[in-house]
């Protein structure tokens, strides 16, 4: 890890490797962003360097050729709830162990000198060893996202054998008991989520969630038995690339849910259209390969999927039919496919208009559906 410092725009200041990239690098995990912490600088100091800032809560700025983040030192109080309560201090007598101590465990509190030393106050070095995610002091619990952190670096490193320590487990579950997951933007807890749902353990996150009591906050639709037939859903997800992985495990996770408890999470978590949209999609699938295919639910399957003017989400669903019923593929395909072939310009040439245009096409594609499905 040793690397020295020959970026003339840093001259003369304290800058040190921060967080995921050094956690990363010991861990022989891929590292693919650098963050920095500069120490003992003013803002204007880091103007004047052509740096960027960007910081609205405290005082961050872009390197202008690689784009990196760069940081002062601050430290943080408690002030008013949820993940934004906080009063920041940043000034150049923070010292680089102070700013480390905010942090909330200890394999993020580790820091790296452009020489290549370490910075490990709080021992981050043997945790990653032992493989414990460990909390770095009671000031964890003043932060409720680091609930869903926790849980999320548990479901990316689940499979090298890491834990969460007992106390820190404690904490988890002291501050789902105290309401301050409540006061997170839904936006920041979709983050976090879509960031674990594509992660290698996924499933660790939901259930590190429901051990330490907080996933009946923000997902009590997927409390118990739900939970259960959602994992074991999400577990099979097709390899098209069409949607990301993480949109896909989403859809199956919630796939066991109603239509309305899928649209109470939607609402509560203010989901993209995009990861909405994908959920109820899947569930007309599941929907359509529970009961033997026939003519009029493929049709309908194809219109709820909006198959004639967005082709490409009936073709991503056939992906899922794929991997969850893969005897039925071949029919549907068939039938999508002689849908397709229905010509409105043949229709039209033979005297259909207006609404007995649109009736006539759907008759024909109905009746193809029909065909292919019987053979």
């Amino acid at each position: 890890m040793k690397e020295t410092n020959s970026d003339p725009r840093l001259a003369g200041l304290s800058v040190y490797r921060v967080g995921g990239a050094v956690r990363d690098a010991l861990l022989g995990w891929p590292v693919y962003d650098n963050d920095w912490v500069v120490v003992g600088a003013t803002p204007d100091a880091m103007r004047k360097r052509g740096f960027k800032p960007v910081g609205r809560d405290f005082p961050v700025f872009l390197h202008p050729d690689t784009a990196e983040e760069y940081a002062l030192a601050r430290t943080e109080r408690k002030s008013g709830h949820g993940y934004g309560g906080f009063e920041v201090h940043a000034s150049p007598d923070v010292s680089l162990e102070e700013d480390l101590l905010r942090r909330d465990l200890t394999i993020n509190a580790i820091a790296q000198s452009p020489e290549g030393e370490l910075t490990d106050p709080f021992n981050g070095q043997g945790d990653i060893e032992r493989r414990v995610l460990r909390h770095i002091s009671s000031a964890f619990s003043e932060d409720p996202l680091r609930v869903l952190r926790t849980a999320r670096f548990l479901a990316r490193y689940a499979a090298l054998g890491f834990t969460i320590a007992p106390d820190t487990l404690a904490l988890m579950r002291q501050v789902s008991h105290s309401g301050e997951l409540e006061h997170l933007a839904a936006e920041r807890v979709w983050v976090e989520t879509e960031k674990a749902l594509g992660e290698p353990s996924p499933d660790v996150y939901f259930t590190t969630l429901e051990r330490c009591e907080a996933l009946s906050v923000w997902w009590p639709e997927l409390v118990g038995a739900a939970l259960v037939k959602g994992l074991e859903a999400m577990a099979q997800v097709p390899d098209n690339g069409m949607f990301p992985l993480a949109h896909w495990r989403y859809a199956q996770l919630v796939s066991p849910l109603s239509a309305a408890q899928r649209d109470a999470l939607l609402e509560r978590l203010k989901l993209p259209n995009a990861v909405a949209q994908l959920a109820r999609h899947t569930a007309l699938t599941y929907a359509l390969i529970a009961n033997p295919l026939e003519g009029v639910r493929v049709l309908h399957w194809l219109e709820r999927l909006d198959g004639w003017r967005k082709p490409e989400q009936v073709d991503a669903q056939l992906g899922l039919v794929k991997v969850l019923a893969p005897e039925q593929t071949g029919r549907l395909e068939s039938a999508w496919q002689a849908a397709q072939e229905v010509s409105p310009q043949t229709l039209m040439a033979e005297g259909y208009q207006g609404a007995a245009l649109g009736e006539a096409i759907r008759e024909r594609r109905g009746q193809a559906v029909e065909e292919a499905l019987a053979k």
